[in-house]
């Protein structure tokens, strides 16, 4: 049987790492947002702090906020 080729980087097959891009691909879309310098230092600590990946904590924070703002009346009508 031939042997896998592997990732000195990450130990990974070349077939899982494919396989892991795919499942990326198909299932999540990305989003850069930029903040002032220091800030993310601040984000992560915080998210850590409520034993959070900064992504959870982000996602977090924008879902509870369309939810906060869907229920607000707005006063732009």
């Amino acid at each position: 049987m031939a042997e896998e080729k592997r990732s000195s980087y990450t130990g990974q097959t070349e077939a899982r790492r494919r396989a892991s891009a795919k499942y990326l691909k198909e299932t999540v879309e990305d989003i850069r947002i930029r903040v002032p310098k220091g800030q993310k230092a601040i984000i992560k600590s915080h998210a850590e702090n409520q034993g959070e990946s900064m992504n959870a904590f982000v996602v977090r924070a924008i879902n509870e906020t369309m939810e906060r703002d869907s229920s607000t009346p707005s006063d732009k009508q």
